[in-house]
């Protein structure tokens, strides 16, 4: 039996501790990976934070994570698309509601995975590369494929032009270099925003137009360029995001729709250890306040918005859309780019919580990763 180990969080509000964890073999459709680079996003800091009010379910202690990458050491009864030595990126869902298992956290050496939310990897792709896609491509994907969202047509090796423009707000951002990359792969001009310096980047990754997000102007400069253009919707992130793209999208012609990724208020003063014993209260009053106001907007513009929550293609077609017919081709062909950039911020469990805290104060067109041994 493999020696396992894991960077715990052992209550809500607590940092994480490095110690001993069971290894867990898989159920019938799972895999076990043997986690060689593991990559931070803002979620595992906000549960850290502030899981009291976003994730009020997890029974602690409980191992946080969600992208890894690494190989395949025991394959459940019913899996037939891998073998135990295969290389491999997944999606961990152990803080997901109907989980709720440590046993399928990230942030350890050996994690059991779901088979149909893993994708092999090429070798010729470092595991700390492979690391920064599974929860942005996952949350991307539930945005713009899934029926309840977007529901755009799917990426192919090939795909025909569909006619239409989907906006992507925050398309320098983790999740918005998927979107970008998946719409185009799915037959769509991108129309995105990001800071000037990431413009060539975001146009590397198949964005025909790129505005600054903070031009005051830049609403105003979105709308006219959708004039003659037929909006497939848009997809959110950002603190900011939400009011702006309800504004283009009540102005523009298509589908008004706002696939939003990211709630209009920040957690990040949350975790700073002298954030006061009301800072809780006061970000959920912003929160319920910040929302009603986002939704009166979209009703006053006849725009509709639903929130992602991108673990939710494990139980439907996109999700074995991803993992299994798109991604593992693309990546073989090099149809599909790794990005953003892995930042190495460490290499061992115990460098994880200072990965945390690297991604919480910021970072622009990257992505934290810890290699493991």
């Amino acid at each position: 039996m493999p020696t396992n180990a894991a960077a715990w969080i052992k209550a809500a509000n607590t940092q994480l501790e490095v110690g001993p964890a069971p290894y867990t073999p898989p159920a019938a459709d799972q895999i076990v990976v043997r986690n060689r680079a593991v990559a931070v996003n803002p979620l595992e800091w906000i549960i850290q934070a502030a899981g009291s009010l976003t994730y009020r379910w997890l029974s602690y202690p409980t191992v946080l994570g969600s992208d890894v990458a690494g190989e395949v050491v025991e394959i459940g009864s019913e899996v037939t698309r891998f073998r135990v030595g295969d290389r491999v990126l997944a999606h961990a869902v152990g803080t997901d509601k109907d989980c709720n298992k440590a046993a399928e956290g990230g942030f350890q050496l050996y994690t059991a995975v779901l088979e149909r939310m893993a994708a092999p990897i090429p070798d010729t792709l470092a595991y700390e590369e492979a690391a920064v896609l599974p929860l942005a491509v996952s949350t991307a994907a539930c945005g713009l494929f899934q029926d309840d969202q977007l529901g755009l047509r799917h990426p192919s090796a090939r795909p025909e032009p569909t006619g239409q423009t989907l906006l992507v707000w925050g398309g320098s951002t983790s999740v918005g270099s998927q979107a970008i990359q998946l719409g185009v792969a799915a037959g769509y001009e991108v129309v995105t925003t990001a800071s000037p310096r990431n413009f060539d980047y975001v146009r590397s990754l198949g964005a025909a137009e790129v505005f600054d997000y903070n031009s005051p102007d830049v609403v105003a400069d979105i709308v006219a360029a959708f004039e003659g253009r037929t909006l497939a919707g848009a997809i959110a992130f950002g603190t900011t995001s939400a009011a702006s793209c309800i504004r283009i999208v009540g102005a523009c012609r298509g589908k008004r729709f706002v696939s939003l990724a990211t709630p209009p208020v920040s957690f990040a003063h949350l975790a700073e250890p002298d954030r006061g014993r009301l800072a809780l209260a006061r970000v959920v009053a912003r929160l319920v306040t910040s929302n009603v106001a986002l939704q009166l907007a979209a009703l006053r513009r006849g725009v509709r918005t639903k929130y992602i929550f991108g673990t939710t293609l494990k139980a439907n077609e996109v999700g074995t859309l991803i993992y299994r017919d798109f991604l593992p081709a693309a990546l073989a062909e090099s149809r599909y780019r790794t990005v953003p950039e892995p930042t190495v911020a460490g290499h061992g469990l115990s460098d994880i919580q200072h990965a945390l805290d690297l991604q919480r104060k910021g970072v622009s067109a990257a992505k934290v990763v810890v290699t493991l041994p």
